[in-house]
């Protein structure tokens, strides 16, 4: 039950507090005075979006704020809508909330009920939904539906591996033609390079042979320095014998002469060059990789990642067949199982609309239509897989006698659609709590039927708090608590107040709402006369 609600800075509103009470609560007032804002503050808090611009001017954000009471406990809400950037902020009990909570507490705390359920009540959906909810298993819904995901995931699948199975089949034949080529030379990860690095190791060692051959022939080729270091060395011994001053000299040659052997044995210890044979087989895989690289148009990298995608798919493609007969096999059992739950909930469904419509018929009667009225349900076959066949439910009716059953929007009136959506909120209120909020719901009623919808009325306020907005005083005198939204201008601002009712002032009120003048305040008089006992405002 909605017990208190304040709004703050709302749009024309710039302070303002409810005190609401269990049964009837009735806002009445001019048209354009502000109810309508009222509402536009409960739906705000409930998770409606709100533009910055329903910011009141001068005010940094607007406020809306509620106390409920849910089997005993306090809950209170409150939402700020910021002025300058549009964003609100949501808090349940003080604590910062998501909106996501706002929405979800909805269903529990507020039952909204205005001339757009009108049309919502038309859409085909909507009213497969009324039925469904009347199941007496609802678990019957919430398993087909999770059979329809699965089938749907399950088909999802095979459709991707056949369509994946079609695109390698059309390439198998390239796919092996590119695996024979690899398998033919077989690269290994980082050949490339180590045969890079050992061709020019290779042709360092062959370089550096040739050095050490170069310099052995210098020094003991035929006129090598060996040859000629002799014959010096005999020239030096013929001058030393006849001139000391040489003696030195010859015993720098000698000396160098008996180094000789150790340098012969140093460079006949040079380092081991490849062979030819080794070189060309060198060579020759360097090109066979250089050869693949080309026909492929890869680098040897990418080509050993072609190869294992090619075996990936290929493989896959072997394996293929089998995952699609597993596939084939779970879609089977899964319309097996879906069939078999849908022979349980078409009859279950149908039961339900058949009670539904009793109950329907039943309210709508109350609410003034004909005894002879009459309520279908049309049930439409939906294939929900092959095989699988469903039914949606679609509301038909017949409101006077003698007519044959009518889709709602083809022949109901707009007030016809205001009972219509007034029985389907009777029907709700005895399996649910939340307050019931009414904007406006008797347009386009008048008559003796104002007095069937206000026994209505009245019977729903006697089991839940009911929010009623309305222009004819015949609903507003039932009101256990009566409250008058004015519009007023000071010092040229606009403002919109609410004032709870005191009984003169309610006498007043209805005499307005009766169009004003003696006859007006007779009326409400007679009104006020006549309405329920246990309904004193």
């Amino acid at each position: 039950m909605l017990e208190y609600l304040r709004i703050r800075d709302l749009a024309l509103i710039r302070d303002m507090e409810l005190e609401f009470r269990d049964g009837m609560n009735v806002l009445t007032g001019e048209t354009g005075a502000g109810k309508s804002f009222i509402m536009k503050a409960l739906g705000f808090l409930m998770g409606e979006r709100l533009g910055q611009d329903m910011v009141r001017p001068g005010a940094e954000h607007a406020l809306a704020e509620a106390v409920f009471n849910m089997h005993g406990e306090e809950i209170i809400l409150r939402r700020e809508l910021a002025a300058e950037s549009g964003r609100s902020r949501f808090y349940m009990n003080d604590k910062l909330c998501s909106q996501e909570t706002a929405r979800d507490l909805r269903g529990n705390l507020l039952l909204h009920t205005t001339q757009h359920g009108q049309q919502k009540l038309l859409q085909p959906g909507f009213q497969a939904a009324l039925i469904d909810a009347a199941l007496d298993s609802p678990a019957l819904l919430h398993e087909r539906d999770a059979l329809l995901k699965e089938w749907r995931e399950n088909n999802a699948e095979g459709g991707r591996l056949r369509e994946q199975l079609q695109s390698l089949a059309d390439r198998r034949e390239l796919l092996e033609m590119q695996q024979r080529e690899i398998d033919k030379i077989s690269p290994q990860p980082g050949e490339e390079e180590d045969l890079e690095i050992q061709r020019a190791r290779a042709k360092e060692l062959a370089g550096l042979a040739a050095e050490y051959e170069n310099a052995r022939n210098l020094v003991y080729g035929e006129e090598g320095f060996t040859s000629v270091l002799h014959r010096i060395e005999r020239a030096f011994e013929r001058l030393a014998a006849k001139d000391d001053f040489f003696a030195g000299a010859l015993d720098i040659i000698k000396n160098l002469r008996e180094q000789l052997p150790e340098i012969e044995r140093r460079l006949r210890r040079a380092p081991a060059a490849a062979s030819v044979e080794e070189m060309n087989v060198l060579e020759a895989r360097l090109y066979s990789l250089a050869q693949l690289k080309r026909k492929l148009r890869r680098s040897l990298e990418e080509i050993l990642s072609l190869r294992k995608e090619i075996e990936e798919n290929l493989s896959f493609l072997d394996v293929c067949d089998l995952e699609i007969k597993r596939i084939e096999t779970q879609d089977k059992m899964l319309r097996e199982r879906l069939s078999a739950l849908l022979q349980k909930l078409v009859p279950a469904r149908r039961a339900a609309a058949r009670h539904f419509v009793h109950r329907l018929e039943q309210e709508l009667i109350g609410l003034g239509f004909a005894e002879e009225l009459r309520v279908e349900v049309n049930f439409d076959p939906i294939e929900l897989a092959p095989g699988c066949v469903d039914e949606r439910a679609r509301l038909l009716w017949s409101p006077n006698p003698g007519q044959a059953p009518q889709p709602l929007g083809r022949i109901a009136s707009g007030g016809e659609l205001s009972r219509f959506l007034l029985a389907l909120v009777g029907i709700q209120a005895e399996e649910e709590e939340a307050t019931l909020i009414f904007d406006e719901v008797d347009a386009g009623i008048g008559g003796l039927t104002l007095t069937c919808l206000a026994d209505r009325l009245d019977a729903l306020s006697s089991k839940r708090q009911v929010l009623l907005i309305t222009h004819w005083p015949q609903l507003a005198v039932r009101a256990h608590r009566h409250f008058y939204v004015s519009k007023e201008v000071r010092d040229n601002e606009t403002f919109t107040f609410c004032t709870q009712l005191n009984p003169e002032a309610i006498r007043k009120e209805l005499g307005r709402m009766g169009g004003g003048g003696a006859q007006a305040e007779n009326f409400a008089d007679s009104l006020l006369e006549r309405r329920n006992p246990s309904n004193p405002a």
